[in-house]
């Protein structure tokens, strides 16, 4: 497949280099040269230093033969305008990253088809989204619905006092099936466990479960659940803006800003139920004079990974029970995570894991990149006569790489084990490690 990239920032480089990681023909695009070098340095990929909204420049990248072309530039107008040319140029598909909430709305999606672009993403829509589901259910790292909801994916971190605690898989009765474990997370690497692994107090544990018994793992992992009623939110970005709109409107938020002509701007496009402060979230004497104690959730969100990561940390100082930091320096994500931060959001990923369905199978329907996993959960449906069909599970030799969390079967959600058997149509939850979608997409088909 032949995919044209239009801008070398941070999702365009990291779009890149999961391409390449798969032999894709990958063409790199920015008008600045500095971008493209420090890319092309990590990375085997092709450049080309020209603007995307120049015909020229895009006739001379190929994107008349482009299987898909990708604008992620900072700039929203030079992505739409570049998804235009590339699909009027023979591109077969586009893809734009977005700043407007508007040009998502279903009204809008012919609209935009007409002009050529099929499909967009808006990262600080979706960042809010992950932080009220981090909200919503504070006594979990990760989250993801699958299948509507019929099947949930938890990452959860496994205390002391937990049943599993210091157990082998094989120890742990789980006779009806009430959850699956298909990853355990323990000093920054990530492992598909088998039988003779063990749980281990502090791991980050990934549940495969379903709506009837999810309400059972805090109590089997340690973890109490309690409700959030009481935010502050440090940093008035887009995706604040978004997370305080999204919120309940009976919860009490808090809202930071050091810039005193942004809090008057913030004021207008905030909800009734946000208090809008000119103060930084690591002020102490702030914190405690704002009665921080008895804030259930502090959110991070400025454009400085760093001041993120240090305001939840003196957040959780102060006893707050549950932390979310934007971390955009993908350096920074497993030292944030070792320092027990909470839950982690990264835009970068997010776009990424939306922009990499284009490049899949029909048949994978959905895909989510799990931050600090180092991983991806699919939905993928079983062709007749895949190899996937074969055998029970426990004898098909999966890659070490992967496994299976459970599957739809008509309508039913089910969660799996060594003897199942995957049938034709089955829409099965396949959790990747690394880069092994691809290998795991080739089971199916």
């Amino acid at each position: 497949m032949r995919v044209v990239i239009g801008g070398a920032g941070a999702v365009g480089t990291h779009l890149a280099r999961l391409l390449s990681g798969e032999n894709q023909d990958v063409i790199l695009m920015d008008s600045d040269k500095e971008k493209l070098n420090l890319s092309k340095g990590n990375l085997e990929i092709m450049t080309m230093e020209g603007s995307t909204t120049s015909l020229k420049d895009l006739s001379e990248v190929g994107v008349k033969n482009a299987d898909l072309f990708i604008g992620v530039t900072p700039d929203e107008s030079v992505n739409i305008t570049s998804c235009m040319l590339a699909a009027k140029m023979g591109a077969k598909k586009t893809f734009a990253r977005i700043d407007n909430f508007e040009y998502l709305l279903p009204k809008n999606k012919e609209f935009f088809e007409s002009l050529g672009i099929n499909s967009m993403v808006y990262p600080e829509m979706l960042a809010a989204k992950e932080i009220v589901s981090a909200l919503k259910r504070p006594w979990v790292r990760l989250w993801v619905e699958l299948f509507g909801g019929s099947i949930i994916l938890v990452g959860v971190k496994v205390r002391d006092n937990s049943e599993l605690a210091d157990k082998y898989l094989y120890e742990i009765s789980n006779t009806q099936k009430k959850f699956h474990i298909v990853a355990i997370k323990r000093n920054n690497r990530t492992i598909i466990p088998k039988g003779k692994d063990k749980v281990q107090p502090d791991d980050i544990v990934f549940f495969t479960t379903t709506n009837e018994f999810i309400d059972e793992i805090p109590a089997i992992t340690g973890k109490e659940k309690f409700e959030v009623k009481n935010v502050m939110i440090m940093g008035g970005s887009r995706i604040a803006i978004r997370t305080c709109q999204y919120l309940p409107g009976d919860t009490n938020i808090k809202l930071l800003e050091v810039d005193k002509d942004k809090c008057y701007k913030l004021l207008e496009k905030v909800p009734k139920n946000v208090t809008v402060f000119q103060d930084d979230g690591r002020n102490s004497e702030f914190m405690q004079q704002e009665s921080i104690r008895n804030i259930d959730a502090f959110i991070a969100v400025t454009g400085n990974s760093e001041a993120n990561i240090l305001a939840c940390l003196a957040a959780k100082r102060f006893g707050v029970r549950k932390t979310v930091a934007e971390v955009e320096n993908m350096d920074y994500i497993s030292m944030a995570e070792n320092l027990n931060i909470g839950s982690i959001i990264n835009k970068k990923l997010i776009t990424v894991s939306n922009i990499y369905r284009f490049l899949l199978n029909a048949d994978v329907t959905n895909v989510k990149t799990l931050t600090f996993a180092n991983a991806d959960v699919a939905e993928i449906v079983a062709r007749p006569n895949s190899r996937i069909t074969k055998k029970e599970i426990k004898s098909l030799s999966l890659p070490n790489n992967m496994t299976i969390g459970g599957l739809m079967r008509n309508g039913e959600a089910m969660l799996v084990d060594g003897d199942t058997q995957i049938e034709p149509y089955d829409n099965v939850v396949v959790f990747c490690l690394d880069d092994a979608l691809r290998e795991a997409e080739k089971l199916f088909n």
